[in-house]
């Protein structure tokens, strides 16, 4: 096999393995909180963030949402009453997201189910997970 076939067959499997954790990730996101994998990855961003009122620039900058991806799924995190937007009062361009009680609440329990996926999917063999 040359190297060129290696490299497309390592990326063919990535990509694999990605869309296997991927849907059940979101399978499982979606049947006990409502949530896409998306929006959970977005709530997981927001808890994360170190400064008070992250802008959702900031956030989009970190993350491989699209800027319009990401405000929809801010929105629909903003509905489910999870997080809570507000503008910035020195530059009314800005919006501020920050997470709500029960967002914090609901990540709790969302990133068991994420790390028991994970590592289902992913630990070494003799660990408990890595079903390939």
């Amino acid at each position: 096999m040359t190297a060129e076939a290696e490299l497309r067959d390592t990326w063919r499997t990535l990509l694999s393995r990605y869309n296997s954790i991927a849907c059940d990730l979101d399978r499982q996101m979606q049947s006990a909180h409502g949530l896409s994998m998306s929006d959970f990855e977005t709530l997981d961003r927001l808890v994360a963030v170190t400064c008070k009122h992250p802008r959702m620039q900031e956030l989009a900058a970190d993350m491989y949402l699209s800027p319009s991806a990401l405000s929809r799924s801010v929105a629909r995190l903003e509905k489910a009453g999870l997080v809570a937007r507000s503008l910035c009062e020195s530059d009314r361009r800005g919006v501020f997201v920050d997470v709500t009680d029960a967002g914090r609440r609901v990540h709790s329990d969302a990133s068991k189910i994420q790390l028991a996926v994970l590592t289902e999917h992913l630990a070494e063999p003799g660990t408990g997970g890595a079903r390939d």
